[in-house]
């Protein structure tokens, strides 16, 4: 049985060799455990409690909840092949939930990286379109936190220049109205001044083309320019806005603004942001108080 599924997925499913060792190994770790501490030797056999037996027995071995989360991801795969075979009527893990994993923290892009960024592009001597615009809309997402299909849906229509402001719409459409600086505003009007084709489209930021920017190239356009100051693997629109939040917390914003800012329902999902900003006073009172030695 186990090996017409190895089969199934070598030639039906056509995953590749490792891919395939790994669900093998997975699910000969579970039939040596129940025929170990339950002296079954067909996997169909196990039921939710078993599976739960093993779920705790890797715990107490210290195998990571990701881990332990990828292999029953390969039994659920085996027992849906069990239900398309009709080798059983039932698959013992429909209701299971997967164990929690830590989500990983990123890290966002430092002051003095996005600055040196802008910097870059202000004293460039001759733009052309694509270094212009792109220098615009990064300085636009880091002053406003805007997220990626926000930027990308905005019109010309939608920038109050008279109070400095723009109006944005959100998760399921909801309309948030977001100030931006008057250097911004300024910024824009140039912009808007030089390159007048762009009214046009009533989009702010579109392609070369005249078409308007897409996700991937939104993720391109930050990607490739934040490499020239920035060693971070993951270099995304989303990071910036990160940076945005956590520049503006380190800087004394209240939380409550912040999320206001960014949009967000919830205060929950602007915490995330503020645990970066913790780290950075806890670094600041360690360094500077006077109760500690390492201070000088």
């Amino acid at each position: 049985m186990l090996s017409n599924f190895i089969d199934y997925l070598s030639l039906e499913r056509k995953l590749s060799p490792k891919t395939v060792e790994a669900y093998q190994n997975d699910l000969l770790q579970f039939q040596n455990f129940i025929f170990n501490h339950f002296e079954l030797e067909e996997l169909k056999l196990a039921n939710y409690s078993i599976i739960r037996s093993w779920i705790v027995y890797l715990n107490e071995n210290e195998i990571s909840n990701k881990s332990i989360n990828r292999k029953i991801s390969s039994l659920n795969t085996f027992f849906k092949y069990l239900l398309k075979t009709n080798d059983i009527t039932e698959n013992p893990l429909i209701k299971h939930n997967s164990l929690k994993t830590p989500k990983k923290q990123q890290v966002p892009f430092s002051k003095d990286e996005v600055l040196e960024l802008l910097s870059h592009f202000a004293n460039l001597k001759a733009p052309t379109y694509e270094q212009a615009r792109n220098h615009l809309l990064i300085e636009l997402v880091y002053s406003t936190g805007i997220r990626r299909a926000e930027l990308i849906n905005l019109k010309i229509i939608n920038i109050d220049f008279h109070n400095n402001q723009i109006k944005v719409f959100g998760k399921r459409s909801k309309e948030r109205i977001i100030p931006i600086l008057e250097s911004l505003v300024e910024r824009i009007k140039a912009h808007l001044a030089i390159y007048k084709h762009i009214k046009k489209s009533n989009y702010l930021f579109e392609t070369k083309k005249g078409k308007p920017l897409y996700p991937s190239l939104l993720y391109r356009i930050i990607n490739e320019n934040f490499a020239l100051v920035s060693t971070k693997f993951k270099r995304s629109p989303h990071l910036l806005r990160h940076s945005f939040a956590t520049h503006l917390l380190d800087n004394g914003a209240s939380i409550t603004a912040v999320k206001e800012l960014l949009g967000h329902e919830s205060l929950a999902s602007t915490e995330i942001y503020a645990k970066n900003s913790i780290e950075a006073l806890k670094k600041a009172h360690s360094f500077a108080h006077p109760r500690n030695k390492k201070s000088g």
